[in-house]
């Protein structure tokens, strides 16, 4: 027992407390594509019921969006992500509005969704060119 007590410091370093590949923006676009589906059969479906269950759900995922694309910007990207691309923060901000209140949360427009899912495209790219090195 006092030998592991005086045993000489191991350094390690993680740029995260859970294993890597944790992190992906397919769980945000995921939510998204939900988000766009459930805006179509709002369209195409006039019970009232059905139409107030779609829309709770479509809200909820646009939660959802934004959490995966807030859990990246503030545990996955490290300042040298930013310092190459320095348009990520805006990228993000404006994907997350796009799926806030002023977006897809507050709206059944299709073409919102689309914006929502080429910003998570966008956002993708770059997660993937920093993955490569």
């Amino acid at each position: 027992m006092f030998a592991r007590l005086f045993a000489p410091a191991i350094e390690v370093s993680a740029h995260c407390d859970l294993p890597c590949g944790v992190y992906d923006p397919a769980q945000a676009r995921i939510e998204a594509e939900s988000i766009k589906a459930l805006i179509a059969k709002v369209a195409d479906n006039d019970d009232p019921d059905f139409r107030t269950r779609a829309v709770m759900i479509k809200e909820q995922r646009s939660e959802e969006v934004k959490k995966h694309l807030w859990i990246l910007w503030t545990d996955y990207f490290k300042p040298p992500h930013f310092e190459k691309y320095p348009h990520l923060h805006t990228l993000i901000n404006e994907a997350t509005k796009l799926a806030g209140a002023g977006g897809t949360k507050g709206t059944l427009d299709a073409e919102v969704a689309d914006q929502l899912l080429a910003k998570i495209d966008e956002i993708a790219e770059i997660f993937w060119a920093t993955k490569q090195g």
